[in-house]
This record gives C-alpha cells, structure tokens and sequence, in this order.
C-alpha cells in the first residue's frame, strides 16, 4: 500500500479502535497499517525525536503472523517506551551506560503481542526516567509535536510525541510521579496512571519503592480505556468509557501540596475553571475541597531520590551517568539510607488513609493538570540536580502526591493557552475507580471534543 500523506494522515489518526475495526472488515492489512506508521516516522520523527530504535523489519514480519484479527488490538501498531524490556533490544532508560539486550519482553509488552498489537519502535525518555522531560546525552532532546520549542513532557514524552504526531497509534509509558500524566497534559492526549499493582511491572517486582505504575497512552478516553484493558487483563474499562456516569460528587482543588513551590498560570487556572462549570453542567455537584496533604510531598522527594539512588546501582557504568542523575543518586544515598526508606514505607499508610479521606465525601477530585503550558524543549537539561528538581516541581506540583496514594489518576485535556498549547485537568479516584474516572472523561470529551485537533507538524 502506498498511500498519499493526507491517506496516511487519516488513518494515522484513526485511533486503535477504529484500527481493529478496519481491520477486521478487511478495509485494511495489518502490514499495510505498519507501513503507514513507518512512513510517518522517517518524515516526521527527525523533528521530533521521538523513537531511540524504530523496528521496521519486526513490525512487518509480525504484521505478516497476524492470523485472524481477533485480538482487541488486532494490527495497533504501538510504541514501546525506553524502560520497559523488548525482547532483543537493550533496554537503555534513556542512559549511555545500560545493560545487553533483553531476552524476553516485559509482561506489558506479552500483553500487547497477545492481542494483536504490534511493537513498532522503542521511544526516548530522560536518563533513568526521572524528569518531567525528555532530554539525554544519550539521545539528545525530544520535542512536541505541537511546538518543535516546546518539552511533549516526561518521562514517557517520546511515546507521548509519537502519538501526538500520529507516529504510533498509541504507546506505553509509566508513572512514578507523573510520567504518563505529564506527557498526556503536554501533548493534549489521555494518560491514565492506573492503582498501584493492576499493571504488573514483570520482570521487576517494583521501581522506586513501589511509586511506579504502567500504562499507556492515547488520544482519546476510548482508546486509553482500551489500551488498559489489555494492559491490565480486563474487559471492562472499555465498557466504562462507554457508559455515562451516574451524577457525581467531585471535589475541586488548585491547592498545591504543602513543600511544593510553583504557580498556576492563567492559562491553566482558565481550563480548570471551564471544566468545574462544565462539569456542574452536566449534572454534578461540584464543591471546592483541598486534600489533607500534609508532608506527602516530602515523603514522595525522599522515596523518588531514594528509588533513583537504587536504580544507579545496577549500572555497568555509573560515572557515565549525566551531571543532574549523579546529584540525584547522591542525595538518595546521603539523605535516605535504609532505614529511613524503611520507615518512609511505614508511613505510607497512614499518609494515604488521610489523603484518601476526601473520598469518604466524594467519588473524583479535580485538580489542574500542570502549572503550565509545556516548558522549553530541553527541560532541565545540563543543569544540577537541584536546579532540574526545582524546574521539575515547579512544572507539576499535583500529579506526584498520587504515587505515594497508589490512588489511579487521569490528565485529559482542557483546552488551549494563549501560546495555542494544550492545557488540562487531572481526575483522581479511589484506589480501583479508574471506571468510574474513564466514564467521566468519557463524558467531558463528549462534551468538549479534543481529538479531531491534530498538530501542524
């Protein structure tokens, strides 16, 4: 199949549902799907930066296995995110010092091959995965599809541009401390992070002390609904999407987590406002109401340093490790040794019983997405750790909080800045509610649609 860029453009966009769709009527062979994608990514992807490897001749002879396009994701061609293990790639973690390639797939990446979808590159993330952009000496910067100045966000920004950009039809990512949710707010996609454990995290038994959850990413709640089915071995999330939620009690906050310094922009504060009065819209009682953070924030800087330090461990070569990941490893040493990271896991559960007394009077909590419109593509970048972290936390002061909870949480878009950037909003639920969050934003998109806006790019 050799489509025109406006052909290619559509079906790019198309969306993984529709995808299975096409396929499954015989419209369109699952080869010709990769090739498509594999097009898009030599036109596009020298801008963006988006894939570290892109797997042409796998994708293709997978392409050609596909037998009877019963699977969920039956020809999705999917992009792989740089920490998760694929089968004959190293896995690099955006890092110049990492180990060989690896031997069998992570269990998420199983999961997608089993129902037909097809791994067609390894994206970039930031060294070690540890900031809300994506930048590395080892692979340079990554850009967003929307403004090639602008970061698509961290550290799932290479999957999160890939999708935007219409280079994948949808990616993977994960998140300990907003890495899907970030990305998802930059690039005007859907980021579900889902409860702690319902995505395993095989081969690891768990990363940075157990704030790291999987999950994907999408352009529409449908389609993030979808994915998670597969990631998580439901058939139920889908099913949520497509169901209007009963009227809700929602709870919205702009309230920053005591310890973080960080100022919401107008922009953002506009898109929060519009969706509180949306959502009354609708039909649902909306009051404003803070979270009992307490020191969460705090506890949630010592365990990620502390997980950060623990991840330079396993390292062949650690004095290669960039200027920012050496500090932040330092201070995970020297501030967290064993037995405060021992005592910050007892403390866990009474910080997220409290935090999580809000939803004995509400079902969802509202709260702005970012501080911003994304930042400068290269982030913090070749700064010291303290300045990065001081960027960081800046950038995104709400999403972290809800690692240390467990609790599922979802950016969807808001609208637009000044700057013509997307803006959003985070949806936070109970521990397990993540049906309930897919039935809501299910019902907002419907009421302000978001996907048929695609990036000049």
């Amino acid at each position: 199949m050799s489509g025109t860029p406006q052909q290619d453009e559509e079906l790019a966009y198309a969306g993984p549902a529709a995808l299975v769709e096409l396929v499954r009527r015989g419209e369109v062979r699952p080869r010709e799907l990769v090739e498509v994608f594999l097009r898009r990514i030599e036109r596009i992807d020298p801008r963006l930066n988006a894939f570290r490897v892109t797997l042409a001749d796998e994708a293709l002879a997978a392409a050609e296995r596909i037998g009877g396009h019963e699977g969920p994701l039956a020809g999705v061609p999917v992009a792989i995110k740089d920490s998760m293990p694929l089968a004959g790639q190293p896995t690099t973690w955006g890092s110049r010092t990492h180990g060989p390639p690896a031997a069998a797939d992570a269990e998420v990446v199983r999961r997608l091959r089993a129902a037909g979808a097809i791994p067609i590159g390894v994206t970039r993330v930031p060294e070690l995965t540890i900031f809300p952009w994506t930048a590395s000496e080892a692979g340079g910067v990554t850009r967003n599809p929307w403004d090639l100045e602008r970061t698509p966000g961290g550290s799932s920004g290479g999957s999160a541009a890939a999708v935007a950009a219409g280079l994948a039809a949808c990616g993977t990512g994960s998140d300990g401390g907003g890495s899907l949710r970030i990305p998802a707010a930059c690039c005007g996609l859907v980021g579900m992070k889902p409860t702690r454990d319902l995505v395993p995290l095989a081969p690891a038994a768990e990363h940075w002390l157990g704030l790291t959850v999987y999950g994907g990413l999408a352009r529409t709640v449908l389609d993030s609904a979808l994915l998670l089915d597969v990631l998580a071995g439901r058939e139920e999330y889908r099913r949520d999407a497509e169901r209007p939620p009963e009227p809700l009690r929602i709870a919205i906050s702009r309230r920053i987590p005591p310890g973080a310094v960080a100022r919401l922009s107008e922009d953002q504060r506009r898109g929060w406002e519009e969706t509180a009065r949306l959502l009354e819209e609708l039909g649902h009682r909306v009051s404003e109401r803070d979270p009992a953070y307490g020191t969460a924030a705090l506890q949630f800087v010592q365990t990620w340093i502390r997980g950060v330090y623990e991840d330079t461990l396993t390292l062949p070569e650690p004095a290669r490790l960039e200027r920012a990941t050496r500090g932040m490893a330092r201070a995970g040493r020297v501030l967290v040794g064993e037995r405060r990271a021992a005592r910050l896991r007892e403390r866990r559960a009474g910080t997220t019983a409290r935090i999580l007394s809000l939803w004995d009077e509400v079902d969802v909590l509202m709260t702005p997405g970012l501080a911003s419109t994304p930042i400068a593509a290269e982030g913090g970048y070749g700064r010291s750790a303290l300045a990065a972290f001081n960027l960081a936390s800046r950038f995104t002061p709400w999403t972290a909080v809800f690692n240390l909870t467990g609790q599922p949480a979802v950016t969807i878009p808001s609208g637009r800045g000044a700057d013509g950037l997307p803006t959003s909003v985070q949806l936070v639920g109970r521990p397990g509610a993540e049906g309930t969050l897919y039935s809501l934003a299910a019902q907002l998109e419907a009421a302000r649609p978001w996907a048929a806006a695609r990036p000049a790019v």
